[in-house]
């Protein structure tokens, strides 16, 4: 279950930051790890900190977009310290694990995000992400390194791959959420028919755009779904762009009236 489940670090500084959380997820049987656009990587420094798991720095994906890292997953998570103020769904790490290994049983694939030192998860990398993962911690001292939250993730996964075990087949959800690459299509589309229907305003594209890619994320819309909700916005262009033609062709003073 473990082999479709991802970690994803993202811009990360420090190369003694990925050498740690290698050898943390190593050894909680977590292999797949990604980076996206790395400061510095290969380093000696990642291989000294990883101590024995040189095998996931080696075999680790290395993208330059997180478009890339994520195209091919049905869920992505986002680990974050702070709880936002975002219309996402939002799990604490024992409750993320049991539903991506839920997901990963069922053979969707699952990236769990986790963000730059300084900063964490940029506002772009969040609306990614169907839910954010936070780790109940002291409010008063909640700073944890990367190596150790992706430490404390690994080993919730582990325990809920152990307790997913013995779980029944038909327990397993049936809903195969699109793949990311299959979902950012559909983002594309709207900004499109919406911009032939004249109905994004310019000067507030980037907001609305935002708020309807959460909506989305939250509905996790199937493959099927989002052919259908595309055949919807192609008839709306195409019904568009017919009534700005016969609007070009009428003559002045001519009244259009319905199709026969």
């Amino acid at each position: 279950m473990l082999d479709h489940i991802r970690f994803v670090l993202c811009n990360t500084t420090h190369p003694g930051n990925i050498g740690a959380a290698a050898r943390a997820m190593k050894t909680m049987a977590v292999s797949r790890l990604t980076l996206v656009s790395p400061r510095h990587f290969p380093d000696a420094e990642a291989t000294a900190r990883a101590s024995g798991a040189d095998d996931l720095l080696q075999n680790a994906t290395v993208t330059d977009d997180l478009e890339a890292a994520v195209a091919d997953c049905h869920l992505v998570l986002g680990s974050s310290a702070r709880l936002r103020k975002v219309a996402l769904a939002q799990y604490n790490a024992r409750e993320a694990a049991e539903v991506s290994v839920a997901r990963a049983a069922a053979g969707q694939q699952v990236a769990v995000l986790f963000g730059t030192e300084r900063s964490g998860l940029s506002n772009d990398e969040i609306n990614r992400c169907h839910a954010l993962v936070h780790i109940p911690s002291n409010p008063d001292y909640s700073s944890l390194n990367l190596g150790s939250a992706v430490q404390v993730l690994a080993y919730e996964f582990q325990m809920a791959m152990l307790n997913q075990a013995g779980l029944e087949p038909n327990r397993m959800p049936d809903h195969v959420p699109a793949t990311q690459n299959q979902f950012q299509g559909l983002m594309g589309h709207f900004e499109q028919a919406m911009t032939v229907l004249k109905i994004l305003n310019p000067k507030q594209s980037a907001t609305l755009m935002a708020r309807i890619q959460r909506l989305m994320s939250r509905a996790e819309p199937s493959d099927v779904e989002i052919n259908i909700l595309r055949g919807l916005l192609s008839a709306a262009e195409k019904a568009a762009q017919k009534s700005t033609q016969k609007s070009d062709t009428t003559p002045a003073g001519e009244v259009v009236g319905p199709d026969r």
